[in-house]
């Protein structure tokens, strides 16, 4: 699954806070749920969509970086400073989330 929703084209990709409880503690702490979507029937393709979810402990841009480390195409997403890493290299080119930036003007 991951494979084929990291082949090259475009993917969009967000990420969700999950609370995860501490063994033994009883207490919980903040773990993210990466989310890669592969769907761009809207522009024609007949290709079906997917969605794979990646878990990390924490929100580093390191997280990102491991799960897109062979991509090639375009990424959209939200403007998470982790991703910048990212775009560096020209082997991904941002494309920006429109609902994250129409926030910015409508709340």
């Amino acid at each position: 699954l991951r494979q084929y929703v990291l082949m090259p084209g475009k993917v969009h990709a967000d990420d969700i806070p999950v609370p995860v409880q501490e063994p033994g503690s009883g207490k919980t702490r903040t773990a993210r749920l990466w989310v890669y979507v592969r769907d761009d029937r809207n522009a024609g393709s007949q290709m079906p969509p997917a969605v794979w979810f990646a878990y990390s402990p924490d929100r580093k841009g390191i997280h990102p970086q491991n799960h897109l480390a062979g991509y090639s195409g375009v990424l959209q997403a939200d403007a998470y400073g982790g991703y910048r890493a990212l775009y560096e290299s020209g082997r991904i080119t941002e494309a920006a989330c429109m609902a994250h930036a129409r926030r910015k003007i409508h709340d």
